[in-house]
C-alpha cells in the first residue's frame, strides 16, 4: 500500500466515530463500524491475519519473520472520538506553522494561537493538521490508528527481523468501555502499548484512579404561595451541595498529580435535580478521600434540611496502572529506548486521564501509553503534527524490531 501516515490520518478522520455514553450496546454507536471494517480490510491487504468481531473490536496478527525467541508485542488504539465537540463534517487541512495565529475559520472568527495554547510554540517550522474550528479533529485517537497502520505496512514489506506483532483497535474508549469486551487471552501478547498519548516523547505508565458519581435530589413541589414549611426545592439543594465542595479541587485549578472533582452535568427543578461528577486522583488514598467529600456534602445538606433528599451513587471506572507496571518496567524502558534511537527525548508523564491500557494492565496485559503527536484533545482547537506522526511511525518500527 505504501501510504504515508499523513495520508492515512486524513482518510481516517473523515470517518465520524463518536461514541455514545447513553447507549447500552457495544459498540455504543453504529458509525464506528465503518472505520472498523475499513481497517480490517487494510490489514488483510497487508497480509496480516485480521478480523472484526461482533462487538466492533478489530484484531490483527503480523507473523514473526525470524526464529529468534522474541516477545509477542501488541499495539492498541481506539476507533471512537469524544462527544465534547461535533465529529462531522470534519474539514481537515494542513498548515505550515511559523508562529502567527492560525485562522481556523475567518467567517466565525475562530483562531488557534499561542496566546491561548502556549504549547504551539514548539511546533514552529512544522506542519500541523487542523480543522475549521467547528468540530474536533479526531487525532485522539486516529493519529494512533494511522501510526500503527503505517508501521505495520512498513514492517509487512520489510526484511527487518521482528517477532509476532498483535494489533487491536477498540470501540468506546472515550466512554470508558474500550476494554470491556477486549479478549486478552485471544490477543495473546506478552505486553502491549496503547498509542493514545499527546505531544511527541511522552511515555505514560501512571494514570488517574477514576470514578463517576451521580447525585440525585428528591424535592417536594407545592404552590409557592403555600410553600412555607412544605416545599423542598431540589434545585436549591443541588446548588447548596455543589457549594460545599472544595472550590479549588476542579480541573481548571489542578495539574500534574493533583486530582479533582469535576461537575460535568447538572439539571433539575423544584421537584427533582441531578448532578453528575467524575472523580480523579493518582493517589489511591486521596481518591478515596474525594469520594468521602461527596458523601459528606450530601449528609450536611440532608442534616440542615432535616431530610434524606440528597443521595450519592459512586462507581469506580479504572485504577492507576502504575500498580501493575511497576513490576514490568522493562516494558516502559523498551519504549524509551526506541524513542531515543529515533532522536526523541523520552519523557515520563502522568496521564491526567485514562486509557484502555490502564484497565488492560489490570486484566493481565501490561500496557503503557505512547505519544502520538497530537494536542488539545476533545477540543475544536485540536491539532496533529505531521513530522511528529512520521517520527512515531519510526519509533513503533524500532520498538518492534530492536
Amino acid at each position: 500500500m505504501n501510504e504515508g501516515v499523513k495520508e492515512r490520518f486524513l482518510r481516517y478522520v473523515a470517518y465520524p466515530t463518536m461514541s455514545d455514553e447513553a447507549s447500552q450496546t457495544c459498540p455504543s454507536s453504529q458509525k464506528q463500524w465503518a472505520l472498523a471494517r475499513q481497517l480490517t480490510q487494510e490489514l488483510l491487504k497487508m497480509g496480516l491475519d485480521a478480523y472484526c468481531d461482533e462487538h466492533c473490536y478489530v484484531y490483527g496478527k503480523l507473523k514473526a519473520n525470524t526464529d529468534r525467541p522474541l516477545p509477542t508485542i501488541g499495539l492498541i488504539a481506539h476507533l471512537d472520538t469524544s462527544d465534547e465537540c461535533a465529529d462531522f463534517p470534519i474539514s481537515a487541512r494542513e498548515v505550515y506553522y511559523e508562529g502567527a495565529d492560525i485562522v481556523l475559520n475567518a467567517e466565525k472568527g475562530i483562531v488557534l494561537s499561542e496566546h491561548d495554547y502556549e504549547g504551539l510554540a514548539k511546533y514552529r517550522g512544522k506542519h500541523l493538521i487542523v480543522t475549521d474550528g467547528t468540530t474536533l479533529l479526531g487525532a485522539d485517537d486516529k493519529a494512533g490508528v494511522a501510526e500503527i497502520m503505517t508501521a505495520l505496512d512498513v514492517l509487512s514489506r520489510s526484511e527487518l527481523p521482528h517477532g509476532t506483532v498483535k494489533v487491536a483497535f477498540t470501540p468506546d474508549e472515550e466512554i470508558g468501555q474500550g476494554a470491556d469486551l477486549f479478549d486478552v487471552a485471544a490477543f495473546g501478547a506478552d505486553y502491549a502499548y496503547t498509542v493514545d498519548g499527546g505531544a511527541l516523547g511522552g511515555i505514560e505508565y501512571e494514570n488517574f484512579n477514576a470514578a463517576s458519581a451521580v447525585v440525585t435530589v428528591a424535592g417536594r413541589s407545592i404552590h409557592p404561595g403555600d410553600a412555607k414549611g412544605k416545599m423542598i426545592n431540589a434545585a436549591l439543594l443541588a446548588c447548596e451541595f455543589q457549594a460545599l465542595l472544595p472550590a479549588d479541587m476542579i480541573p481548571a485549578k489542578t495539574e500534574g498529580y493533583e486530582g479533582f472533582i469535576h461537575l460535568i452535568d447538572m439539571k433539575g427543578g423544584c421537584e427533582s435535580a441531578e448532578l453528575r461528577y467524575i472523580i480523579r486522583d493518582h493517589n489511591r488514598d486521596l481518591f478515596e478521600e474525594k469520594k468521602k467529600i461527596l458523601c459528606g456534602a450530601a449528609e450536611a445538606v440532608n442534616l440542615r434540611w432535616k431530610t434524606e433528599a440528597v443521595s450519592v451513587q459512586i462507581e469506580d471506572s479504572y485504577y492507576n496502572m502504575k500498580e501493575v507496571l511497576k513490576d514490568h518496567m522493562h516494558v516502559v524502558e523498551r519504549a524509551a529506548s526506541a524513542m531515543r534511537s529515533c532522536g526523541v527525548d523520552a519523557e515520563y508523564v502522568p496521564i491526567r486521564g485514562g486509557t484502555d491500557g490502564a484497565r488492560l494492565s489490570f486484566m493481565g496485559l501490561p500496557c503503557p501509553n505512547l505519544s502520538t503527536g497530537g494536542e488539545n484533545y476533545h477540543s475544536r482547537f485540536e491539532y496533529a503534527c505531521v513530522e511528529d506522526m512520521e517520527t512515531m511511525v519510526r519509533v513503533l518500527c524500532k520498538l518492534l524490531t530492536e
